[in-house]
């Protein structure tokens, strides 16, 4: 058995980069979805262990001094990262791991295992990406207004990523992503 693979998804909050990491994980039973640890609030349907290791930010900065993340970050007054130990394990075991992750720590990724495939998902528009975090209804409209002045950083560092898709159309954006992650996991 060979060693896994690695295949990053980031985005501008709001792009699509979730669901399409979702259809990509259905198409490739290969992949195991990296579960990110995080400080902010459980959503509605979110499971501890599935969507993302749920700590305390004590516990988070407990561990970032322990050197037990590959990336994490500060973002909108909460603490995300991958745990090291989640990574390294997969790899070694030959598994091939799928990151939903924002665009600092997908480059963060690519720093520590140079080998990994980066696809950045890119709103057809920002008055697109803006109505579409409305529409999640999942914070209020600073929240949204927060997020949005982000996007501009995300976007510049998403020119860096190995490949770009526009979500404008998601079943061609899906197929697109998916046409690259399945040449990619083909090459030994």
């Amino acid at each position: 058995m060979g060693r896994g693979r690695l295949v990053v998804i980031s985005a501008p909050s709001g792009a699509g980069k979730s669901t399409i990491a979702r259809a990509i994980l259905e198409a490739h039973t290969t992949l195991e979805f990296s579960v990110s640890a995080t400080t902010r609030q459980v959503r509605n349907g979110e499971q501890e262990g599935r969507d993302y290791f749920f700590l305390t930010k004590e516990e988070f900065r407990r561990r970032i001094e322990a050197g037990d993340f590959v990336e994490w970050e500060e973002i909108y007054g909460n603490y995300y990262g991958t745990l090291r130990q989640e990574v390294d394990r997969a790899l070694e075991s030959g598994q091939h791991i799928l990151f939903d992750i924002d665009v600092k720590g997908g480059l963060s990724i690519r720093n520590r295992y140079p080998e990994s495939l980066l696809i950045f998902i890119r709103p057809p528009s920002l008055q697109v990406l803006r109505e579409r975090l409305r529409d999640r209804k999942t914070e209020n409209d600073d929240a949204v207004s927060l997020r949005m002045e982000r996007v501009p950083l995300e976007m510049q560092l998403g020119v860096s990523f190995d490949y770009q898709v526009v979500n404008d159309d998601l079943p061609r954006a899906i197929a697109e992503v998916n046409a690259v992650v399945s040449r990619y996991l083909q090459v030994n």
